[in-house]
């Protein structure tokens, strides 16, 4: 089957699970969690060749740590899947409603996008996160994952595939791409395909972006900030630096800049630096950073002026900043939109961080790793955006709806309105919101 015939099944998909009822949905979610455990040793069998195909091939360990697939990964899927049959159906939801005038009402109703081209690098949970998604969002899907991961995809999408069928999702739900090639056909099939979503790196994403006819969504960079301002507890700066940067280092959310204000650096540093030097974490340092904590091992000078470098690796910039307006003007120039946390116990000086932070998700006192769909309660993520259309920020189902208009009259023309015949009423429904439009 070649990619537009591939489309076209997948598009025909689409059009089908407009309808389909919450129970449908929801019994495919537990279907493709009971075949994946059934499923499981056959998983973990193309998993290890691939990861060792990738250690033969040299792929650093960041690379490798996404690629695993194992019963620790296969157990987070199952339990994302069981989370996501728990949550309400996300279509078929009134936005709003108003009537325009007796016996004319209209209605914003949530709908699903349609056919959603996830494009994703070395991650095969990414696979199952996102058919999953798919279905309870009643979305068709096409996935392509990297080359390094193909005999782990290939067996997953196998299986959930099947699973959704079974369940009573239309046969083409689920598509798979292999090739770049197929890549570069399925990004040229905008009359099919509804929205493309990359997960990989910075030149991963910026590909997809300059090349693809169709929607795209996602981000390129994760460069995220730890900010510790003049009043922040130095216990709860070292804990919150070393999860946001050492919890999982690989991850789009881990921080890659240390900002510590001026005020205390003196005594902020040497607490927060050990710390994350006890983690494994390695320090490129500012001047002014460099003369509180000196020379040593892991720790070394930030070569050149470029803050916006995304490491994805046990290691971290490091600038003394003079003020929160300081900080909030690095983090707005060189940040990526992402995620941006700041340490501090006043809650103005938060407030102030928050506001003035332009990025898709701002923390006070908590690490950048809880920017995920699954730690939001949204059951689980497609990725996240920085962009500020349609969605921002971990996406879970919500970003993969949009809405359309129902208007249901008695023979209303607008003739009568033009003419002055008729008067228009405009009265919002307020009861009526968040009602399904059953």
């Amino acid at each position: 089957m070649n990619m537009h015939e591939m489309a076209t099944k997948g598009s025909a998909a689409a059009k089908a699970m407009l309808s389909l009822p919450r129970s449908t949905k929801d019994a495919a979610l537990s279907t493709i969690a009971d075949r994946l455990r059934g499923g499981a040793a056959g998983i973990f069998a193309a998993n290890e060749a691939d990861l060792e195909a990738a250690r033969e091939a040299g792929l650093l360990d960041p690379v490798l740590s996404r690629l695993g697939y194992g019963e620790k990964k296969l157990a987070e899927s199952l339990e994302m899947l069981r989370s996501l049959a728990r949550l309400s159906d996300p279509t078929g939801l009134v936005l709003e409603a108003r009537r325009l005038d007796t016996g004319l009402t209209l209605r914003r109703v949530s709908c699903p996008i349609g056919l959603i081209a996830l494009i994703f690098e070395s991650r095969p949970d990414a696979l199952v996160q996102m058919a999953g998604l798919a279905a309870k969002s009643g979305n068709a899907i096409i996935v392509k994952g990297g080359r390094e991961a193909e005999r782990t995809n290939r067996a997953l999408a196998s299986i959930v595939a099947a699973a959704g069928v079974e369940a009573g999702l239309p046969p083409g739900w689920l598509g798979q791409a292999e090739t770049r090639a197929e890549v570069a056909d399925l990004l040229s099939l905008d009359r099919l395909v509804d929205l493309v979503i990359p997960r990989g790196s910075n030149e991963f994403v910026r590909h997809i972006m300059e090349t693809s006819r169709v929607p795209v969504l996602g981000h390129a960079d994760g460069v995220c900030h730890v900010y510790v301002h003049g009043d922040a507890d130095l216990a709860m700066a070292a804990r919150l630096a070393v999860d946001s940067k050492a919890q999982y280092p690989a991850a789009c959310n881990a921080a890659e800049v240390l900002l510590v204000e001026a005020s205390i650096a003196g005594r902020a540093l040497p607490v927060i630096a050990a710390a994350l030097e006890k983690a494994g974490v390695a320090l490129e340092l500012c001047p002014r950073s460099a003369a509180i904590l000196g020379s040593g091992p892991g720790l070394s000078m930030k070569p050149g002026d470029d803050w916006s470098v995304e490491y994805l690796d046990y290691r971290m910039a490091v600038l003394v900043v003079d003020s929160i307006d300081a900080a909030i003007e690095h983090i707005n120039d060189y940040g990526s939109g992402h995620t941006d946390a700041i340490v501090c116990e006043s809650a103005s000086t938060a407030r102030r961080f928050m506001d003035g932070v332009d990025s898709a998700s701002v923390f006070h006192n908590a690490s950048t790793r809880f920017a995920d769909g699954y730690r939001f309660g949204l059951g689980a993520e497609v990725g996240i955006s920085t962009g500020k259309l349609h969605a921002r920020g971990p996406m879970g189902m919500a970003g993969l709806v949009t809405y359309k208009w129902k208007l249901e009259g008695t023979g209303q023309v607008v003739a009568d309105y033009a003419s002055g015949a008729r008067a228009f009423e405009h009265a919002e429904l307020a009861r009526e919101e968040g009602q399904r439009d059953d």
